[in-house]
């Protein structure tokens, strides 16, 4: 007899308590995911755009997460600096090697009057230090622009992390009796 009960009452709270997929999948299907894909698509197209994306996706009110435009102007910045010195880099190297071939062919005559105290030697290494320093902006703006968009894509993946005070374990300052220092471990279920 006691097994007939028990036997019904386990086949009859399974049915109760049994959830219905198709809801549960609906359920998930409407809470819309954040792509980590486009975060480092936006990066890659338009320096910062990622950043925007990532939030523009944060839930709005949750301490940690608030202000992260202010990752974008030193994007920007790092961007701007490196390209600008590839730039500089660039033309100078290039009116340097004017120079010099321009001196090659007129019989050391001066045409920039900006080389007036450089001999052609001083021409030559100072191109070949241009050069150098072009090549190292190229470096510079290249893992510049790569480091926003790693940036992007790792923030991605915590745009749905929760960073609130109501953490599972914490570590905090304890103390003890009057003249002992210890550490307490603080475990928080919601």
């Amino acid at each position: 007899m006691k097994f007939r009960i028990v036997f019904l009452f386990t086949t009859i709270s399974s049915f109760l308590f049994s959830q219905n997929k198709e809801l549960d999948t609906l359920k998930q299907d409407s809470i819309p995911q954040h792509s980590v894909k486009r975060a480092v698509i936006y990066s890659s197209i338009l320096p910062g755009a990622g950043q925007v994306y990532n939030y523009l996706n944060i839930e709005k009110g949750v301490k940690g997460k608030n202000n992260v435009f202010w990752k974008v102007p030193l994007i920007y910045a790092g961007v701007g600096a490196a390209g600008y010195f590839l730039v500089q880099n660039e033309f100078t190297q290039l009116s340097l090697k004017q120079e010099y071939n321009y001196r090659k062919e007129n019989n050391g005559e001066i045409s920039n009057q900006k080389y007036v105290y450089y001999d052609s030697l001083t021409l030559l290494s100072e191109h070949s230090r241009y050069l150098t320093k072009r090549d190292l902006s190229i470096l510079v703006f290249g893992a510049a622009y790569l480091v926003q968009i790693i940036d992007a894509g790792i923030e991605a993946h915590f745009v749905k992390f929760d960073i609130s005070d109501d953490l599972t374990f914490q570590i905090r300052p304890k103390l003890l009796n009057q003249k002992t220092v210890g550490i307490g471990l603080c475990f928080n279920f919601r």
